[in-house]
């Protein structure tokens, strides 16, 4: 068990780094640099992304009474935005997919900051699990170490040593892909009865609601072409495991039950965000909607 225990830490650390390399190798200078520079789309997609969605988190667990366990979860994933499906969600809508990519990255820098004091404000207030908090510099911490430093290599790469950055970038995308996927499912088999046990509870469908509301919030608080704001809805719905997984390890000591509801809110998350994804990209297939302002 010990070993399972540290197979899976370890593919999760790998799931972090090879996401956020591959975002650094991914982006441009001049492509971050327009994103910076749109300061209406830059505060809106903050607002929504670290302030309206983590409190329509702790509102939803507390609206579905959740138990600890699931209450934990959904917070730690509300407060935790950049998530590294954002960008293939706007590929999947056939929507902005520039502006996707570098506000999923700016987002997920901004949030190994924010990330911290928002989950354990909010906890503190909702008084959940007995005096639990989050070893705020810590998580910090580690959170900037495999998230902050993988991309600002990346981010390097692709400056000074483009053929490298662009022969290296779809093998890093594809070891984020596989290991975000061995980290669900280690989730999931290694904690499959917590997760049959939040049946009752209602974690499944609040952290589809979650999703589902996320993809609003990031929609209507933004500015641009319906294509960029609907993007921005993408980015919003798709939420960081990292952070959240490195809270559980960090604060929580890898709980198996919060564990297995960080599992199920991932999970029912994705269910709402793709399909709204595949539904835009059906009404987008034939024409320029995306590009079409509104």
């Amino acid at each position: 068990m010990d070993t399972l225990h540290l197979l899976f830490n370890a593919v999760t650390v790998i799931f972090i780094v090879a996401t956020m390399f591959a975002a650094g190798l991914g982006a441009t200078m001049a492509t971050l640099r327009g994103i910076f520079t749109n300061v209406p789309l830059l505060l809106l997609a903050l607002v929504a992304n670290t302030v309206v969605i983590p409190l329509l988190g702790w509102g939803l667990g507390a609206l579905f009474s959740l138990p600890a366990a699931g209450f934990i979860a959904l917070v730690l994933v509300a407060s935790s935005p950049g998530g590294p499906f954002g960008a293939k969600l706007a590929m999947v809508q056939k929507g902005d997919v520039v502006a996707g990519a570098a506000m999923q990255v700016l987002l997920a820098t901004i949030g190994s900051l924010t990330f911290a004091p928002t989950a354990n404000g909010i906890l503190t207030a909702a008084d959940i699990g007995k005096g639990v908090s989050l070893d705020v510099v810590a998580l910090v911490r580690t959170v900037a170490l495999l998230q902050l430093v993988p991309f600002v290599i990346g981010l390097l790469l692709r400056r000074y040593a483009a053929p490298t950055a662009q022969s290296w970038h779809p093998p890093a995308v594809k070891v984020s892909n596989v290991t975000f996927l061995i980290v669900l499912a280690g989730m999931l088999l290694g904690n499959w009865r917590d997760v049959l046990s939040l049946l009752s509870s209602l974690t499944l469908l609040a952290g589809f609601v979650l999703s589902a509301a996320a993809f609003a919030v990031g929609t209507l608080l933004a500015t641009g072409t319906r294509g960029r704001r609907t993007t921005m809805g993408s980015v919003a719905s798709v939420r960081n495991v990292g952070p959240a997984l490195a809270a559980i390890g960090i604060a929580f000591d890898n709980e198996p039950a919060i564990l297995g509801a960080l599992a199920a809110v991932l999970l029912s998350g994705l269910a709402a965000a793709l399909p709204i994804a595949a539904v835009l990209s059906g009404r987008r297939s034939g024409g320029p909607a995306a590009d079409e302002p509104r």
